[in-house]
């Protein structure tokens, strides 16, 4: 499941690209989790990792420029779409390797072929892998065998099909190694979603019994975001 960011200060025009995106999804067959931003500002506070992201340029407080590079300064890849009605912003926008640059009104006929180049330049998610240093070297994980995550007693304890493997760290530090599949379910959790089999009393259930707690707040978009990626599984 490929998750993208639609970062746009004007709700209309938000409706517009959520409506194209999902157009786009049904047509390349494939599944896809938007999350939408009013502010760049919010984009950057949410430390989320994203397989792309469409950007405007005017934005209240900073503009979409200023905040892909902060996001390109803390080591953000995310494939990048500027969508604007200022064409005068085009040569600042691809010095932030830059996708497209569309000009305003979007149509599916200019939307779909930009998205296309961004998905082929999204490396393809079985093939990443998560490196976790500890005493005495690095173990290296692939991202498709891992279960969930857990946060216990000043650890971080990763599940994955062969086992577990433990080392000191942060879940909001691990959360930005990991891509679209995996959600941040509870403030000591992290699921992907690909594994989850069942729902009860408030925690996912995954493949082989293991359970992660979802926080009553997070209970909705976890639905949401899991039949998303169930529907991607049966086309």
């Amino acid at each position: 499941m490929l998750s993208f960011a639609v970062c746009e200060d004007e709700a209309c025009f938000t409706t517009v690209l959520e409506r194209l995106l999902h157009q786009y999804a049904e047509s390349r067959k494939t599944g896809l989790a938007i999350q939408c931003f009013t502010d760049g500002e919010a984009l950057l506070h949410s430390r989320q990792p994203f397989d792309a992201i469409l950007m405007d340029i005017k934005l209240p407080g900073m503009n979409g420029t200023d905040i892909m590079r902060h996001l390109r300064d803390r080591g953000n890849r995310s494939q990048l779409i500027f969508i604007t009605a200022y064409p005068e912003y085009a040569l600042e926008a691809f010095e932030l390797d830059t996708v497209h640059y569309l000009l305003k009104p979007v149509t599916a006929e200019n939307l779909f072929p930009a998205v296309d180049r961004a998905v082929s330049r999204i490396p393809h998610k079985d093939e990443r892998y998560l490196l976790l240093s500890k005493m005495g070297g690095v173990t290296k994980l692939k991202l498709k065998e891992i279960l969930y995550c857990e946060a216990f007693d000043h650890q971080i304890i990763v599940h994955t099909l062969s086992g577990k493997v433990q080392f000191f760290g942060s879940l909001d530090a691990l959360q930005k190694e990991l891509d679209g599949r995996f959600f941040r379910c509870h403030r000591s959790y992290i699921a992907n979603l690909d594994f989850v089999v069942d729902t009860e009393a408030g925690a996912a259930v995954f493949e082989g019994g293991g359970k992660a707690l979802i926080s009553r707040r997070k209970r909705q978009e976890f639905t949401h975001r899991l039949l998303t990626s169930c529907r991607k599984g049966l086309s």
